[in-house]
């Protein structure tokens, strides 16, 4: 029987949400549709935006930050409502709160059997991935950011796993994903990659994921713009960015970084997204005109990576490689 994996974007646990929290139950976060079908997967992975704890500082390391996310302790219990079984944290929030936060995260989600990646106690835990049994099959998961590099860990210091691949892809990271390769029966690599409000993957972006899946990816999960990108195909899909999956965010009307995607794997039979609404402190399945601006954004953004997209539902698409897509033939004007 084939696995079915769960990919969400960003999920922030603080300021508003945490908030929301003091009030309702953390099922009710999601809407009950959205739970409905996260809990037929046999895996669900978000990307952790924030930290988990009651102690700690805003950070000092960046001068000028304006934004500093850190859920309670308690919120991990949204991460279980929706199924979530791992989580990827090296992203620009994990330190916000300095290492006794991240700490506290750390062990907030091993008490409560969330696996986690992309941070650690020094270079090489925050670097190494993670394998977690879903269904009959091993998934490897990896993760890493390209920013900042003020949270990066160092051999003795805690922070994240950091990977600038603006001019190539670190030895060390093809290194892990080939590693994990070898032991696991698929790879999925989760990177936190470019800058905020972008709608397509850079040329560089392009290049990693290729990259990424010659040494053995299996699937690219990728996030940080909030929001959604088009599906690349190389050896497997590259969902550049899922754009958010739960938030207290300031719309912008135009980018619509309140539709994000949940991606539904199924290795060797098919890619499906399903489209969301990401409103204030609570995410459901997309409908009606928002399903319609998903539709329409995601078959253009598709089209220009090769690859084409099936609407088979309301808010739910199946997406495919173009028969002899070369997914390297449109390089973005800008980056």
């Amino acid at each position: 029987m084939s696995v079915a994996v769960g990919l969400l974007g960003d999920v922030m646990l603080g300021r508003n949400v945490a908030a929301a929290l003091r009030t309702r139950s953390p099922e009710k976060l999601w809407d009950p549709a959205l739970r409905e079908l996260t809990s037929s997967l046999d895996l669900v992975i978000c990307n952790l935006e924030c930290c988990l704890s009651s102690r700690g500082r805003p950070t000092v390391r960046l001068p000028g930050k304006p934004f500093f996310f850190r859920g309670p302790p308690g919120a991990v219990r949204a991460l279980s409502a929706v199924g979530i079984g791992a989580a990827t944290l090296a992203n620009n929030h994990a330190l916000d709160y300095e290492e006794i936060a991240l700490r506290d995260t750390l062990a907030i989600l091993s008490i409560s059997g969330i696996a986690c990646c992309g941070a650690g106690r020094d270079l090489r835990a925050a670097r190494a991935g993670v394998v977690v049994n879903a269904g009959s099959s091993r998934i490897g998961l990896i993760s890493f950011t390209d920013h900042p590099v003020q949270y990066a860990a160092a051999d003795g210091v805690w922070g994240v796993a950091h990977a600038n691949l603006w001019s190539q892809t670190p030895g060390w990271l093809l290194s892990a994903v080939s590693g994990l390769a070898a032991r696991c029966d698929h790879v999925i690599v989760c990177p936190h990659w470019g800058p905020n409000m972008t709608t397509e993957p850079a040329a560089w972006q392009r290049r990693a994921g290729r990259e990424l899946q010659a040494a053995g990816a299996s699937l690219i999960a990728g996030h940080s713009a909030h929001v959604f990108h088009g599906v690349g195909w190389e050896r497997g899909p590259i969902l550049f960015d899922l754009g958010d999956a739960l938030d207290d965010y300031r719309i912008d009307p135009v980018l619509r970084n309140d539709l994000g995607l949940l991606a539904i794997w199924r290795p060797a039979i098919a890619l499906e997204l399903v489209g969301l609404r990401v409103r204030h402190c609570h995410t459901a399945l997309a409908h009606s005109a928002d399903a319609d601006w998903i539709a329409t954004r995601l078959t253009s953004a598709c089209a220009a990576l090769d690859t084409h997209v099936q609407r088979v539902g309301e808010q739910r698409f199946i997406v495919r490689q173009q028969p002899g897509g070369v997914t390297t033939k449109r390089t973005p004007a800008a980056e």
